[in-house]
């Protein structure tokens, strides 16, 4: 019945196929319009009340931070989607859980428990050392993980290994590790599991410094580095013979990636970090077929669903993370419909 309404007599299966999934995409948006219709009330009242959340500093520091890092994520996303390398994020992510707990196990590090053989001087050193790192976990964290990133580009440059079954390896092998550091170890069950699942709302001052010097840095980076980002991303071989080092610039990739999971994590948690990742850049892929417009749009729809995930989460008390996340879904679905239509 369906397909005598809606096919054509010299429509093709795959024609049809795009018309009916245009079909059912529209048909959902279209409930979701008259649901908002008949909601307006609602949320005319949710801005309000965001309004008044806008006047806390942490909401404001919040909303500075998470910007930042959306749009940093949804920048390397363009990149790392087309280089098939898009769920680098969810794989330095566990290991950024991983190092995390390590880090954070270390300060239960004592000088009777290091071994009696070394000297005291040497065993108390290293205990401040390691009351240090779990003090303040980022630095320990960042560097394992941008090395992780490293070893995961080299691996799948010099190796018999596809990129996907290395990020597996290193990435489940990191959560391993973290999972038992973590039942091994009692007393940080919470601060292990606001990185896990994200807590945005409660980062400290020291936190909100750190994500905006890192996602500044990655930002300037990007820019300034943006046409060797372009060539290395679309003809990496065309790149190498006209003599860019794409080596260098894979590495690059690499680390403004390892430091936006990083950056991330606070905000997204481990579990939820790679769909600001992923989802910008495949949600304006369905409209867009230039590098630039892609990055462009990918950027002000990370930015704009940050914000929307934001108001959801404070008015009606929803997981910031997970509320992101599903802003973005909404988002891919609409330039879904809209490309099905157009194409």
């Amino acid at each position: 019945m369906l397909q005598k309404l809606f096919a054509r007599p010299d429509e093709s299966g795959e024609t049809r196929h795009r018309r009916y999934k245009a079909v059912a995409l529209w048909t959902l948006l279209a409930l979701a319009l008259i649901w908002t219709l008949f909601n307006l009330r609602a949320i005319g009242g949710a801005f309000a009340e965001f309004g008044t959340y806008l006047g806390y500093k942490f909401i404001q520091r919040a909303l500075v931070v998470g910007a930042l890092v959306s749009l940093c994520a949804s920048l390397l996303g363009v990149t790392l989607v087309l280089k098939h390398y898009s769920m680098i994020g969810d794989g330095l992510s566990h290991v950024g859980f991983g190092s995390l707990t390590i880090a954070m196990a270390l300060g239960f590090v004592t000088a009777d428990s290091l071994p009696a053989f070394l000297p005291a001087g040497l065993r108390g050193g290293i205990t401040a050392l390691c009351k240090g790192i779990a003090a303040n976990p980022m630095p320990f964290t960042l560097v394992v993980v941008v090395l992780c990133a490293f070893l995961l580009l080299r691996i799948s440059e010099r190796s018999r290994m596809r990129g996907d079954s290395a990020i597996a390896l290193i990435s489940t092998s990191a959560l391993a590790a973290g999972v038992i550091v973590t039942s091994m170890t009692s007393g940080m069950n919470v601060d292990v599991y606001n990185y896990m699942f994200g807590s945005i709302l409660a980062m400290s001052a020291s936190d909100v410094y750190v994500s905006l010097a890192l996602s500044a840095v990655v930002l300037v980076l990007f820019v300034l580095f943006y046409p060797r980002i372009f060539a290395v991303t679309f003809d990496e071989a065309f790149a190498r013979a006209t003599g860019v080092k794409a080596g260098a610039y894979n590495m690059l990739i690499a680390l403004l990636t390892a430091l936006t999971v990083v950056v991330g994590m606070r905000m997204m948690g481990t579990l939820l970090i790679s769909s600001l990742i992923i989802f910008p850049a495949l949600s304006s892929m369905r409209l867009f077929s230039r590098f630039k417009a892609v990055t462009v749009c990918a950027a002000i729809v990370s930015v704009v669903c940050f914000a929307v995930g934001m108001l959801l989460s404070c008015v009606y008390s929803l997981p910031t993370g997970a509320g992101i996340v599903a802003v973005n879904l909404f988002v891919f679905i609409l330039f879904s419909a809209i490309g099905a239509v157009r194409a």
